[in-house]
């Protein structure tokens, strides 16, 4: 009986140790919460002070504290790590808020990351300041990259926040116009870039927001989304003419700011404020090249007109979009000056390391590296970054052109009565009715 016992139970923990070979696998939130999270909370709260020390995060106490220590706690005076000051789990991982010493500041915590994720055991660690003083270790127990799950509760950011994809932290990526009104998004073929822009449209169709397409393939990416743009050019020249009508539209919204006395569109009343228009580039070197010297007239005009969206548009509530594989010098005259503009930098797998700092150059040298140690078999993969330094690793969810395109179908109704754009609106063929679509049911012969 008692060896049936010792089988049975030695069984059981083979069970559940198999089990948790499973979780791990194919269910990491849940091997997470039961094992990763226990472990790692006590990994942290038992080797936090040695761990800092190590990593050359402590300083050297001030000389009343450190006289304090030794004539009244009768201590040896140590090192002053930063102070914990919360320490939460999440789904994916575990955020510790940290009060800085002074001679600390947030950089020296973020050089230090790689160093800290490794003395812990997780799969990464940012770094992230709440206020001076203050920075949060955002530590993620697993690979949340590997499998993409946007998480379900989001804060209403606005009206013009669009969550596009998942940080590699847990937390979402969002599109936010009103801080970041234009973007650049480069890639390679393949790199997953057609799928971030699935994500953008998918989300920008449901706000009430008039979407405008520059596709100068012949519209082959962005045909699929007539249902709900307000505007499409599927080639050079209608482009041209699209981008002279949207010149137009900038400068009538000025007068509008000025009769009002307001310098920002979001400054109007809301019976007469218009409605704001993200204009979407795809592959934006088909507007630069030329193949004679006579649209060499034609190119630099678009150029021109786009720099100056790029520049003023923001205030009327006009941003732009602009994708491509490359973005450089090589483009010809305005095209470092349009880069410039673009302060939104989601960078995909690229092919060298140039196109890498054509995007994130004026980031991060660290995001020009994590841009080029992408792996192509892992597409949606991006570092995205900002003027101001940040940046992150991020991948978007798959979304297929039948999914986006359905999207837009069922938010056709959303699209805004601009009428300057009226002549562009692509031409959406009616779906057949019940009563036409072909029948399954082969007629039968007539017998007389």
């Amino acid at each position: 009986m008692t060896d049936l016992t010792t089988v049975l139970e030695a069984t059981g923990a083979l069970a559940g140790v198999g089990g948790l070979g499973y979780a791990k696998a194919h269910a990491p939130r849940v091997y997470w919460s039961l094992v990763g999270l226990p472990v790692t909370m006590g990994r942290f709260t038992f080797t936090y002070g040695t761990t800092m020390d190590v990593c050359g995060l402590t300083v050297q106490p001030s000389k009343l504290r450190a006289f304090m220590v030794r004539n009244v706690a009768r201590r040896e005076v140590q090192p002053v790590p930063p102070k914990v000051r919360r320490v939460r789990g999440t789904s994916t991982g575990l955020v510790a808020s940290l009060r800085l010493p002074a001679g600390l500041e947030p950089s020296d915590v973020a050089a230090a990351s790689n160093r800290l994720r490794h003395a812990w055991g997780v799969h990464s660690v940012t770094v992230a300041e709440t206020k001076p003083g203050v920075v949060e270790l955002r530590m993620t127990g697993y690979d949340v990259l590997r499998r993409v799950k946007m998480p379900r509760r989001m804060r209403p950011g606005g009206p013009m926040v669009v969550p596009v994809a998942l940080r590699e932290d847990g937390s979402a990526y969002v599109r936010d116009y009103r801080k970041v009104p234009h973007a650049l998004t480069l890639g390679a073929n393949q790199s997953g870039k057609s799928m971030y822009q699935r994500n953008l449209i998918t989300g920008l169709a449901k706000l009430d927001v008039g979407l405008v397409g520059i596709d100068c393939k012949r519209g082959v990416e962005q045909s699929a989304y007539a249902p709900r743009l307000s505007a499409l050019a599927t080639t050079p020249e209608t482009a041209a003419e699209l981008l002279g009508v949207l010149i137009q539209e900038m400068e009538e919204r000025f007068d509008l700011l000025s009769a009002h006395h307001v310098s920002d569109l979001w400054g109007l009343p809301e019976d007469v404020r218009p409605v704001p228009l993200v204009v979407l580039v795809d592959e934006v070197a088909e507007l630069f090249l030329t193949a004679a010297k006579k649209d060499e007239e034609r190119r630099d005009r678009m150029v021109m007109q786009m720099v100056r969206l790029a520049q003023m548009a923001r205030a009327v509530g006009i941003y732009l979009e602009v994708c491509g594989q490359r973005f450089g010098a090589e483009l010809g005259k305005g095209a470092t000056m349009l880069r410039a503009q673009l302060t939104g930098r989601v960078v995909h797998r690229v092919n060298d390391k140039q196109t890498a700092e054509m995007g994130l150059g004026d980031v991060s040298p660290d995001a020009v590296l994590a841009a080029t140690l992408i792996a192509a078999d892992r597409p949606g993969v991006a570092v995205a970054g900002d003027a101001s330094g940040g940046w992150s690793r991020i991948r978007t969810p798959e979304t297929t052109p039948a999914e986006a395109a359905a999207v837009c179908r069922e938010y056709a109704h959303l699209v805004p009565d601009v009428p300057a754009l009226a002549p562009f609106r692509p031409h959406v063929p009616a779906e057949p009715a019940a009563d036409d679509a072909p029948s399954l049911i082969k007629p039968q012969p007539v017998t007389e």
